[in-house]
């Protein structure tokens, strides 16, 4: 019995150290020397180095002078990111989006686009399609007095084409941008 218990604690051991810290350590020590920015969070700083959030979760701005994000089930908090699970045809859902769309619609600018209406599958979906910014661009410009102009030019920039999917704009990183107007 003995003879078969030993050569199962050794491999366990064995496998747990293997597995447990000596791949963990690899894996962590590459991540840190190939990709430093991705593994710690792909933190964004101001001009003054302080850590404004990260360029992976998404913020919630409120205040006609910032660009909003889409809604999030979990109020934007990682720990308890998620979707709402309520489908589409749950009445409080409903309510939620029309409540939505009438707090937001600009009756001159046609329909509220579903990104500022819709959660993410996280709660915490970072980017949104360059014609939810524009639907904001009156508001914020307004609340900024600025031109429509000025913003649709900053807008242009912040747009991203990631290799898989539609175009999208960071709203973290448009709002540090219209900061700094």
């Amino acid at each position: 019995m003995s003879n078969m218990i030993r050569p199962a604690l050794s491999l366990l051991v064995l496998m747990t150290l293997i597995t447990g810290v000596a791949y963990p350590l690899v894996v962590t020590g590459v991540a840190q020397v190939a990709f430093p920015d991705q593994a710690n969070g792909s933190l964004v700083r101001d001009a003054t180095g302080k850590v404004r959030g990260s360029s992976l979760i998404a913020q919630d701005f409120t205040g006609a002078n910032w660009f909003h994000p889409r809604p999030s089930a979990g109020t934007f908090a990682t720990v308890s990111s998620s979707a709402s699970n309520l489908g589409p045809s749950n009445p409080a859902l409903a309510t939620r989006v029309f409540d939505d769309a009438n707090k937001l619609l600009v009756p001159s600018q046609g329909p509220v686009p579903l990104a500022l209406l819709t959660t993410s599958g996280s709660g915490l979906d970072p980017h949104l399609p360059p014609l939810a910014i524009a639907y904001q661009l009156a508001r914020v410009a307004a609340a900024r007095n600025l031109p429509v102009s000025t913003l649709e030019r900053l807008m242009d920039e912040h747009i991203e084409n990631p290799l898989v999917g539609p175009p999208v704009v960071n709203v973290l990183a448009l709002n540090m941008a219209l900061e700094k107007l």
